[in-house]
């Protein structure tokens, strides 16, 4: 298990050293498990948190030059409306810009699993997508989904890099 708190990864010296055990980790075949070291974080009180896990695993991809991030749920991506309350809703298979009405339709909190509901995880998909990162949110219920995801069916949504450079 890896305990991370954002400070170690606002400083270049805590944020190499982070990479680096990434980086040997991943090198010996050991998935991290990773969480915001809450014991110690302090810094919640001045919103200097990771904030959820949805935006420390973006963090954390992009710390270790991920080639995608997969945020599971209980929910089968991105809608127009909530699926919940609209059952002829239409998920959203592909977003290439995340701007005001994608953070709209993604609302507040969702489930009672979680406390950020699709509104975190749009946060988290700005995080990745800046640092270059496809970011596709899928059910999490089917873990059989992650094979049809990676050989390339449409699942969830897909939320585009940007392009770096």
């Amino acid at each position: 298990q890896v305990l991370l708190t954002a400070d170690v990864v606002d400083f270049p010296r805590g944020r190499e050293n982070v990479q680096n055990t990434f980086r040997e980790l991943l090198s010996m075949g050991v998935i991290p498990v990773v969480n915001e070291n809450d014991t110690v974080e302090t810094q919640e009180l001045e919103g200097k948190n990771f904030g959820d896990n949805d935006t420390l695993s973006a963090v954390v991809a992009g710390l270790c030059g991920a080639q995608g991030l997969i945020i599971l749920t209980d929910i089968d991506g991105l809608y127009e409306e909530d699926p919940r309350k609209n059952p002829d809703a239409k998920r959203i298979p592909v977003v290439r810009h995340i701007d005001g009405h994608i953070r709209e339709i993604a609302g507040g909190s969702g489930s009672n699993r979680g406390t950020g509901g699709m509104s975190t995880k749009i946060t988290a998909a700005v995080v990745a997508t800046e640092a270059g990162i496809d970011c596709c949110v899928i059910n999490g219920e089917n873990p059989e989904l992650l094979y049809d995801l990676l050989e390339g069916r449409e699942i969830g949504t897909r939320f585009v890099a940007k392009k770096k450079g």
